[in-house]
């Protein structure tokens, strides 16, 4: 794919994720915020710029993380770390936080079903954030593009 093509994918997600700054999620019965955080960690992981393919996808998988957001009533993962936020000081250390991560999946489409796995997150007590989206299982090519950890994905 060009990077003419990567643009269009990215700003037609863009505009259906600025569409609402918030989703009602069944199981914390409250709002999840959808901000600009979310949407940049669909481009870069904590260490890295993702490929282009991996933009691709979850630029693409996007709108059905949404929809899971809207319906989940039932939790599948659940993950609470003690990580550092925010930039290393002039003495080394960086102020850590618990950081909690919620994850939900789904099976979406109709003919051709793939399972989607939709990850919330929340540091300390802040609002719970739509963190990311992947598919669940391996790709046709045996290409896996997760870890297994969903505060990295």
């Amino acid at each position: 794919m060009s990077n003419e093509d990567l643009k269009k994918i990215k700003e037609k997600a863009e505009r259906i994720y600025k569409k609402k700054n918030t989703i009602f999620c069944p199981y914390f019965n409250s709002n999840i915020i959808l901000n600009a955080d979310g949407f940049h960690h669909l481009q870069f992981s904590a260490r890295r710029e993702r490929n282009t393919a991996e933009k691709i996808l979850k630029f693409k998988l996007l709108p059905c993380a949404l929809k899971i957001i809207g319906k989940s009533g039932t939790l599948q993962e659940f993950r609470q770390t003690l990580q550092p936020i925010g930039k290393t000081g002039k003495d080394g250390f960086a102020k850590t936080k618990n950081v909690s991560y919620w994850a939900f999946i789904a099976i979406i489409g109709e003919t051709k079903q793939a399972k989607v796995k939709t990850i919330l997150r929340q540091v300390g007590d802040g609002n719970i954030i739509f963190w990311s989206v992947m598919p669940y299982s391996r790709l046709k090519n045996g290409q896996k593009l997760y870890s297994g950890d969903i505060e990295d994905e």
